[in-house]
């Protein structure tokens, strides 16, 4: 399966995978403030220019978000990339318990928006779920 590298940097890697139109992200260390938005921000951008709707968030390196992160997610990033037309998600829990827990809320929030949201440990596993869709 043919993958796009869109960023590397020491923060995040930021894919694209055209055939099945995946937008992938893989944060190296926790990852918060304007890395943490520029990621998340060029993603959506991805998903609007090529129409896809399924994101893999790959977290396991990431930790809990800081409030002022969280916010601006539920606030400003969601509904903007709802609005692409994104409608699956895996995610790949961080391996820190304070961010699982985090990304637990931040999972079932986006459930209750209508998201469809899976988590996962295994990225085949998480990327063999969305190829199915």
């Amino acid at each position: 399966m043919v993958k796009n590298v869109i960023l590397d940097n020491p923060h995040f890697t930021l894919w694209y995978y055209p055939a099945p139109k995946i937008v992938h992200h893989q944060f190296h260390t926790f990852v918060y403030g304007k890395e943490f938005r520029n990621c998340l921000n060029e993603g959506t951008r991805l998903m609007e220019e090529h129409g896809a709707e399924k994101w893999l968030s790959d977290d396991r390196r990431n930790s809990a978000l800081p409030p002022e992160d969280l916010e601006w997610g539920r606030r400003d990033w969601q509904p903007r990339t709802l609005a692409t037309g994104w409608q699956y998600w895996a995610i790949l829990v961080p391996e820190r318990i304070t961010g699982q827990m985090n990304m637990k809320g931040i999972a079932e929030q986006a459930r209750s928006v209508g998201l469809v949201t899976e988590m996962f440990i295994d990225p085949e596993t998480a990327l063999s779920w969305l190829r199915s869709l």
